[in-house]
């Protein structure tokens, strides 16, 4: 397989996370988000969405979105699940999980924080945009969560750990104040120590500077 991906795209990150979990191999072919390689025509034609991760498996199918790309991955490489057994469990981690993926990162994603920059807004205040709205969404995500299990729901890694630690990456780089969300940081450190989360960290990919 091979995963289109940007070092630090929070999205690509989350997909790493789970490909490592699931020990499914995969070539990493990098995308520079911020040089536009994105827009490039060749590129278009796999992703019309002109994002990443794009994913493209050994029969030549096309994978785009990373919640998709999860979806997929579930369905077809079960072990371990990132979801609980239970349809009333399964929707809870997915709440969690969605908080991060559709209520915090695309208001804070590449494109929006250029075009907040087109319409005149300086430098710091698009970090405080950022800052606010991840502010918001990790409000809301450890209210969502179990309050006292080793990770997000439980005693393994799953789908709502692998949204919310890259959203942490991101949290930390723009310098989001994290003292509230104490429960996070110590997933965080948690899922940080295991070995798919640590090979799929932005400073261990190939693209990175």
């Amino acid at each position: 397989m091979k995963l289109y991906s940007y070092w630090r795209s929070t999205t690509s990150y989350r997909v790493r996370i789970a490909l490592n979990l699931k020990a499914v191999a995969y070539t990493t072919i990098p995308v520079n988000l911020v040089s536009g390689e994105q827009k490039a025509k060749d590129y278009v034609a796999l992703n019309p969405g002109h994002g990443v991760p794009t994913l493209v498996l050994d029969d030549g199918t096309v994978l785009t979105q990373s919640m998709a790309i999860l979806d997929w991955l579930e369905e077809t490489h079960r072990e371990p699940a990132l979801l609980p057994e239970g349809a009333v469990a399964r929707a809870k981690v997915r709440a969690a999980a969605l908080t991060m993926a559709a209520d915090v990162h695309p208001v804070n994603n590449l494109r929006i924080i250029g075009r907040l920059k087109d319409m005149g807004h300086s430098q710091e205040e698009v970090v405080a945009w950022m800052n606010d709205w991840m502010t918001r969404g990790f409000a809301a995500f450890q209210q969502l969560i179990l309050p006292d299990s080793p990770y997000c729901f439980g005693s393994a890694p799953g789908l709502a750990d692998l949204c919310l630690v890259p959203q942490l990456y991101n949290a930390h780089r723009w310098g989001c104040d994290l003292a509230p969300f104490p429960r996070l940081t110590e997933i965080e450190s948690r899922c940080l120590a295991h070995a798919a989360f640590d090979a799929a960290r932005p400073e261990n990919q190939p693209d990175a500077t």
